[in-house]
């Protein structure tokens, strides 16, 4: 196995306490320099964009009960350029990268492209970025920028327009890392399908949708429905009544980004979705990995290195299980004062109470059953329970973010668990 950590500088009430921006940052970077000194191979930071408080004073809040913020890193790029200045030897990740707000695909796909570039001048020019992207967890984080439903079709059926929009954006986002120039007339056709809806008769409402003209009164309509009018079957391989064929998003002339002179080959990157055929769509730009939440079922996760063994990008080479790095929220009891039966008992009510705090939190944005499920998968007792939960949870080839921070801000206590685990765990896996 691998080990990396994972940081979410999560800023929230625990127990009372709620520790200050400045304390947070300052707990961050003493765990990564540790984690640095330690074997853990790349440090995974949680990036979130603009204040859950203040979007509390609006209508429809999304998460009423949180006191805090979620995330307070907003840039990953900045943080990896100070964490590369205070280490040696540690890699750093994005878990995840919002590739719509901000300026959208192009401007990050510009982003890391300067970074990169940049990086080729530090001191330490070898170490790796690992780009975990995704469509963002909040939808105030994207409207703010414009990432909203706009037609009558997209405020109908957002749910799956917007993960349609997302993937178009993945594509825009890879096919500029790789330096192509292009406009938005070269993308891939981005279409609805009978099968992306639950119900029927909603594709039915679709259709007629798609027939509306705009407000103006002007008699353009706002989707077409075919590739190919003429033909009763298109070049995708299924009939025409199956699907509608949606306007780019991003629309936008033929560009190109700077700087152009730039090596991807301490770039890595992972997709957080798990649609199977975003997955496979990524994959036909660039060698994309895939997220996985300790929620995640196992059917979903084995099925997913099997089919990723067939779809990965060949400039990757063959699929390792490493490349989806699997978040393992992680309470560790070691103290020699007490029996093992206690510091298991320790361990195991540190856990509960921290999901039962976060779910308080939380209530209403997550799903009871979801919650119930991250209960059982966090690994939770003295390190030999640890090690054999491990052993028997876990394949011998995965990569495993563990996340000793959940929920928790004692900076000593997490100190300790990660020198625990060097210790005690890490050889023996």
């Amino acid at each position: 196995m691998k080990f990396d950590l994972f940081l979410s500088i999560c800023q929230t009430e625990v127990d009372g306490y709620l520790p200050s921006e400045a304390k947070m940052f300052q707990n961050f970077f003493n765990q990564v320099e540790l984690a640095d000194q330690l074997s853990y191979g790349t440090a995974w930071v949680a990036e979130t964009h603009l204040s859950c408080q203040i979007q509390k004073e609006n209508r429809n809040a999304v998460i009423p009960n949180f006191k805090g913020e979620i995330g307070l890193n907003t840039d990953i790029l900045q943080l990896a350029s100070l964490i590369f200045s205070k280490t040696k030897k540690i890699n750093v990740g994005s878990a995840i990268r919002n590739i719509i707000c901000n300026g959208g695909p192009i401007a990050h796909a510009e982003m890391i492209r300067t970074f990169l570039f940049l990086q080729t001048y530090s001191a330490q020019p070898d170490r790796i970025l690992n780009v975990g992207y995704a469509a963002g967890r909040f939808p105030f984080s994207n409207t703010a920028f414009g990432f909203y439903p706009k037609t009558a079709l997209e405020k109908k059926f957002w749910e799956p327009i917007k993960n349609k929009y997302f993937s178009q954006g993945s594509e825009i986002f890879l096919r500029f890392l790789t330096g192509e120039k292009l406009s938005s007339q070269d993308l891939s056709p981005t279409f609805l399908r009978r099968t992306d809806f639950r119900d029927p008769e909603d594709f039915q409402k679709a259709l007629s949708l798609c027939d509306l003209t705009h407000e103006s009164g002007a008699s353009q309509p706002q989707f077409n429905h075919f590739l190919d009018q003429s033909s009763p079957q298109t070049s995708i391989g299924f009939p025409r009544e199956e699907y509608i064929l949606l306007n780019p998003h991003w629309s936008f002339e033929k560009v190109g980004l700077i700087p152009q002179d730039v090596s991807l080959k301490n770039l890595k990157l992972t997709i957080g979705s798990h649609d199977p055929l975003i997955q496979n769509e990524a994959n036909r730009f660039l060698p994309v990995g895939v997220f996985n939440l300790s929620i995640t079922p196992e059917s979903v996760i084995d099925e997913t290195h099997i089919r990723m063994r067939q779809k990965f990008h060949p400039h990757g080479g063959a699929w390792k299980r490493e490349y989806m790095p699997r978040t393992v929220m992680l309470y560790l009891n070691d103290d020699t004062a007490v029996s093992d039966a206690e510091n298991s008992s320790r361990a195991q009510q540190k856990a509960q109470r921290a999901w039962e705090n976060y779910w308080t939190a939380m209530e209403k944005t997550l799903d009871p059953e979801k919650v119930k499920k991250a209960v059982s998968n966090t690994v939770a007792g003295n390190p030999a329970q640890v090690l054999e939960l491990l052993k028997l949870k876990y394949h011998r080839d995965d990569q495993l973010m563990l996340w000793f921070d959940f929920n928790l801000h004692d900076n000593e206590e997490i100190r300790k668990s990660m020198i625990c685990f060097e210790n005690k765990i890490a050889p023996f896996l």
